[in-house]
């Protein structure tokens, strides 16, 4: 088996990609060691003691190395931990009951509350973002939620490489927004959530 990587627009974040399917669907962001132990994948990747973040998308695992960690000594590690988990073919999340899994409801990852009127507007939005921007984000290792909509300005959040990497205001105002604004007039600004 070989792991490819790819370096991501955040220079703390890389990109690895095991030639295999890693997620069925969707995307899973870890931003804490804690968080990490319903993975065994991501609780290993953490464990190596330098690593602030870990993603999983469709067909890449993103790591984003702790301030002043150098990838010449993190990437063989991470590589490693990665052979390991695949050619074992061990599972990605831990077994047993979704009991100990909280994930919070939809409506409390929104920034803002949105009015009913704008269905139209937020159907185009989430169509614009599901065609367009994940797979973009996604090639750079990371993924977009989406926080809400009201009075023309949409709230996003930034995931996996794209959280904290240096070019992602310049990813939502110049990119995203430009998008948004050409598809969606209604949209007046995009805005960090």
């Amino acid at each position: 088996m070989f792991i490819e990587t790819e370096t991501t627009p955040n220079p703390a974040t890389l990109k690895f990609l095991p030639q295999q399917q890693v997620m069925d669907s969707g995307t899973r962001e870890f931003t804490s060691p804690e968080a990490a132990a319903a993975s065994p994948l991501a609780q290993a990747i953490f464990d190596t003691g330098d690593v602030t973040n870990v993603m999983f998308g469709g067909d890449f695992v993103s790591v984003s190395a702790a301030p002043g960690v150098n990838w010449s000594d993190l990437k063989p590690q991470v590589v490693a931990i990665l052979l390991d988990h695949f050619v074992s073919q061990a599972p990605l999340f831990m077994p047993g009951s979704a009991g100990g899994i909280s994930v919070p409801p939809e409506e409390d990852a929104m920034v803002v509350e949105e009015d009913p009127a704008n269905a139209d507007i937020v159907a185009q939005i989430h169509e614009l973002l599901d065609t367009r921007v994940r797979p973009a984000v996604a090639g750079d290792g990371g993924d977009i939620a989406y926080r809400g909509y009201k009075d023309g300005i949409v709230y996003l959040g930034m995931q996996g490489a794209c959280a904290g990497c240096p070019s992602s205001t310049a990813t939502l105002k110049h990119g995203i927004e430009r998008l948004m604004k050409h598809y969606v007039p209604e949209v007046v600004e995009v805005r960090a959530a």
